[in-house]
């Protein structure tokens, strides 16, 4: 872009709709927090400014300085050169209304789960009360903290094979005061021996080895231990649901994520009750099923996953 060219962009809005028309241009993927160039290039604009996230829009016609413009042109066009996700570039994202770090080290929090979080997991729960509850794979943390953030009253573990998520998990705990979570290093349950929970929520990778080998550029930034898991994405879904019995308690239930694995988890135990949760923009891959379901059929799902790696 040529020095008069960007002398002609004045406004907050007018870097926003520049940024917003070149990232579309540019054949973007968007999907890490926000869906879109335009949400992209306001998140963009607003950090580079140090401005809050959720600005007025009377603030838009706001002239920004020539150094000032010259921070955010450089920020697009790392988004565009490197195509790194937004969320690490500004080094944080909004997940269920609460601002996390976010960095390379795990996914970038996005998980519909926010919205059932924020719905106290109703009306999956049916008031049933919470004494403690898990989050499984919790990668920077944003299930386990959210979830720990709206039910002060609830202990919270965290679990994750990875030290990296850990430790960025570990940062989020204390930015955002979650006395009532505990991180602990696990592969899945193996490290869990005598815990019990009414509730257990997992986000795992679920991603095929084909839709992993194909995902854009912008995913090659995130941890692939975060998103690989098989050729029909249930290599640990399946172990999950193995293992989760024995850390349930008698009415106790588990949230999972599957993502467009969903229809080779129907497939394989279509006998198995899994209630397919619908969110505001209608289903999305995630299911709420009962401990006694999974006790029901746990011989089938343990011969299918002695079969995974």
């Amino acid at each position: 872009m040529t020095a008069a060219a960007a002398a002609e962009l004045h406004t907050i809005i007018d870097l926003i709709r520049y940024g917003a028309s070149r990232f579309n241009h540019a054949g973007l993927t968007f999907g890490h927090s926000y869906d879109n160039a335009l949400d992209e290039a306001t998140q963009l604009v607003l950090h580079a400014l140090h401005l809050p996230h959720d600005l007025g829009p009377a603030y838009g016609h706001a002239r920004l300085l020539a150094d000032e413009r010259e921070q955010v042109l450089a920020l697009f066009q790392r988004r565009i050169d490197e195509r790194i996700p937004a969320a690490y570039l500004t080094g944080e994202a909004w997940f269920a209304g609460l601002c996390f770090k976010s960095d390379a080290r795990a996914l970038v929090p996005r998980s519909p789960i926010a919205e059932l979080i924020e719905a106290g997991f109703e009306p999956w729960l049916a008031g049933r009360p919470v004494q403690r509850a898990l989050d499984l794979c919790t990668g920077s943390g944003c299930i386990a903290i959210a979830t720990a953030h709206y039910n002060p009253e609830w202990q919270v573990d965290a679990v994750d094979i990875s030290d990296d998520a850990l430790a960025l998990a570990a940062e989020n705990l204390e930015r955002l005061f979650a006395h009532n979570v505990e991180l602990v290093k696990s592969d899945l349950f193996a490290g869990l021996a005598g815990r019990s929970y009414e509730l257990i929520v997992t986000n795992p990778p679920y991603v095929t080895n084909d839709e992993t080998d194909a995902l854009p550029q912008e995913y090659s930034h995130e941890p692939e231990l975060g998103l690989r898991a098989g050729d029909d994405g249930l290599d640990l879904v399946l172990k999950i649901l193995r293992d989760a019995p024995a850390h349930l308690s008698e009415d106790g239930l588990l949230i999972c994520e599957v993502g467009e694995s969903e229809r080779h988890l129907v497939r394989l135990l279509p006998q198995v009750d899994f209630a397919w949760v619908e969110f505001k923009v209608g289903q999305m891959g995630i299911f709420a099923v009962e401990a006694a379901e999974l006790r029901a059929h746990h011989a089938r799902i343990a011969e299918l996953a002695a079969l995974r790696p």
